[in-house]
């Protein structure tokens, strides 16, 4: 199957034992090589959620193949390999409101009037020149927000557009109107798949409810579902249960972060993750993929090793929040300007031209010292 055609380079997709292959064909076969190499090789080890004659989705995280979104998947992995900088996603918070108040919010003491409606289309308009092929939506609650389906619809075919849910207001109604604005996936997040424990964490009764009620209604209403847990300490032996209850809803996705010392958890640097649960987590990952049935596993902290992709932050990933201040990723709160004030271009390459956004880190810059203590004054203020 043809997957991405430009004017000199095509990429073929084949599947052999359940697993997708890609080749390069064309007169920049030889500069794509090196791209596509890495990607079969991270590939070999994964399971697609879905593979036919006529469509391959590998991932909620990555657009389906053909489709315009996938070629621009690959251009950007070969910028990559060139040290072109492309935001390969934009992540942008409409919205602050949530009826949550989660242990390890990580904006909480965020300020500052929220975007617009047309601040936020010219923001996603911006990404998409950038390169994006993945726009997110996230919050505070993203369903809270009224306008979120003309927003999803500003999204055109270069990208692919995803929101992340409590599962909050995921109403059956609203579930058909993303779908018809364009929708790709919705992450639905749980930090426990164990109901009290869950609503703990979240500080409300009726949150583990909610969230399998917005998993019901977007699987019925045809929409790719993600079931998103932040891994920390606390739920770090839940992990079978919480692959358990992923294929007990029929989810396409389970994946895994790791929880970051900010915001409300930025007094808790003792209670992160240690190389040993990055370790377990990355068997996990390898261990569930091998599985010919059940859903797709991502474990971030796997895929963003230094051996994989290394950290996106500032690199192949931007954050906007709510009030227009451009991140790295939504996980660090170093603004490098506002897009009220400055175009998303600008703004991403004068993060270009931070010291601490250049080169390979070894892991996420947030459990760096030295990062961290660079930047003192800041996460100080996130406490």
């Amino acid at each position: 199957m043809q997957v991405a055609e430009k004017p000199l380079l095509k990429i073929e997709a084949e599947t052999e034992g359940g697993k997708i292959y890609f080749r390069a064909t064309g007169p920049l076969s030889r500069v794509a090589g090196p791209a596509i190499r890495k990607i079969n090789e991270i590939f070999a080890s994964e399971k697609p959620i879905r593979s036919g004659p006529d469509q391959i989705i590998f991932s909620t995280w990555i657009p389906p193949a053909p489709s315009p979104a996938f070629d621009r998947m690959i251009s950007a992995q070969v910028a990559a390999l060139t040290r072109r900088r492309i935001p390969d996603q934009v992540s942008i918070a409409i919205i602050r409101a949530c009826p949550n108040n989660c242990l390890h919010c990580s904006a909480p003491s965020r300020k500052g009037e929220i975007l617009s409606s047309e601040d936020i289309k010219r923001v996603i308009d911006e990404g998409l020149d950038l390169g994006s092929y993945l726009i997110s939506f996230d919050g505070g609650e993203p369903m809270t927000r009224r306008d979120l389906p003309d927003l999803v619809a500003q999204v055109d075919g270069r990208a692919v557009s995803t929101s992340f849910t409590s599962g909050y207001g995921l109403t059956e109604e609203l579930v058909q109107s993303l779908k018809r604005a364009g929708l790709y996936a919705v992450r639905v997040s749980i930090d426990s798949p164990h109901p009290k424990e869950h609503d703990r964490f979240r500080g409300r009764e009726g949150a583990f409810s909610d969230a399998l009620s917005g998993i019901k209604n977007a699987l019925a209403g045809g929409l790719m579902t993600d079931l998103f847990m932040v891994a920390s300490p606390m739920n770090i032996d839940d992990l079978e249960d919480a692959y358990n209850l992923a294929a007990e809803l029929s989810v396409h996705e389970l994946s895994l972060y790791e929880i970051v010392a900010v915001g409300r958890w930025s007094t808790h640097l003792d209670e992160v993750l240690s190389k040993g649960d990055i370790d377990r987590l990355s068997r996990f990952h390898e261990e569930k993929n091998r599985l010919p049935e059940g859903p797709r596993v991502s474990a971030f902290p796997r895929l963003l090793g230094p051996e994989m992709f290394g950290c996106f932050a500032g690199r192949r990933w931007l954050h906007i929040e709510a009030s227009g201040d451009v991140l790295p990723c939504a996980y660090m709160p170093i603004s490098f300007g506002n897009v009220r004030e400055k175009s998303l271009k600008e703004i991403w390459r004068d993060m270009g031209r931070d010291r601490w956004m250049k080169g390979k880190p070894a892991g996420c810059m947030m459990k760096d010292e030295k990062f961290r203590q660079a930047h003192s004054s800041i996460f100080e203020m996130e406490e």
